[in-house]
């Protein structure tokens, strides 16, 4: 069995957004030579996630607009008591948790096994910061 890792660097500079990373990870799978198996694309940071959906803009509004209803973002030390640590970032903790932490997605000779539409996103919820994205490959 092959095993392939490779970690991409992301530095987002709105606080919140959404990356379409699916070509780094198709070109992963190229690098990696598997042609059938498994990816593992997860964020290696509690205050982003990895996540499929299409790649609608519309779509990510909408999931911005709900994120912000859910888990509003507060500095302050009165809504959260995570940041009564000195963070200001409780409402990324929590987004992150939502959004999920990481993807599985089918390889099939060679290539992302999606359904229709399909994609792969970073989810960034308290960016301005590098933070990075493992992408790991396994099979044959």
């Amino acid at each position: 069995m092959k095993s392939f890792r490779q970690c991409l660097t992301l530095n987002v500079p709105a606080r919140m957004a959404f990356v379409n990373i699916t070509s780094q990870v198709e070109t992963a799978v190229a690098q990696s030579g598997v042609s059938d198996g498994l990816v593992l694309v997860n964020a290696m940071h509690i205050t982003a996630s990895v996540f499929i959906n299409d790649d609608e803009p519309g779509l990510h509004e909408d999931y911005k607009r709900w994120l912000e209803q859910l888990a509003p973002f507060d500095a302050s030390p009165q809504r959260y008591q995570h940041n009564r640590t000195g963070e200001d970032n409780a409402d990324a903790h929590q987004k992150r948790q939502i959004m999920g932490r990481e993807v599985v997605v089918a390889i099939t000779e060679g290539k992302l096994d999606f359904g229709p539409w399909e994609q792969i996103f970073y989810g960034e919820f308290d960016g301005r910061r590098p933070k990075r994205v493992l992408i790991k490959i396994i099979g044959e």
